[in-house]
């Protein structure tokens, strides 16, 4: 017997070190558990914050430039504070903010509250062929019951 060697070629895959894509990217939960919703809000913009890759000065500028109007970087800070309940952002502000974070996580976020998820585009499709694929089990069910039926009546 070949015997395996406990160092392998570190340019070869290893498939049990294989991930699949994740197609819904999301805070994970833990981290946006809150008392209420507009904590919850509140803890989700600081993530976004904390994992952009961008200072929240650059992420505020960003968002003053796509608005054309002041966005400040206390009142970023008081978007991410559950502390600060009445800064909640708003809707206008929050679609600003995803584009300046490039957040998903964000989109995710307001999506799962509604039982949604939000995906690419590139997954469309696969996802309108597996509908397509459990109508035709449904119908192949009823068509092997059909059968069933009509073989124990002597039809078939």
């Amino acid at each position: 017997m070949a015997r395996r060697r406990n160092h392998p070629d570190k340019g070869q895959l290893d498939l049990l070190d294989w991930a699949p894509s994740a197609p819904v990217k999301a805070f994970p939960q833990h981290t946006v558990r809150a008392a209420s919703l507009a904590a919850s809000v509140s803890k989700a913009v600081s993530q976004a914050l904390r994992g952009c890759g961008r200072s929240r000065e650059d992420v505020a500028a960003r968002m003053t430039a796509y608005l054309d109007e002041p966005v400040s970087l206390p009142m970023l800070h008081a978007y991410s504070s559950e502390a600060k309940s009445e800064h909640i952002i708003n809707v206008v502000r929050f679609v600003v903010l995803i584009e300046a974070t490039s957040s998903r996580e964000l989109l995710q976020f307001i999506a799962s509250q509604f039982g949604w998820a939000v995906v690419e585009d590139k997954y469309l499709p696969a996802i309108a062929m597996a509908e397509r694929m459990e109508r035709r089990a449904a119908l192949d069910r009823e068509i092997d019951a059909d059968r069933r039926a009509l073989k124990s009546n002597g039809v078939l």
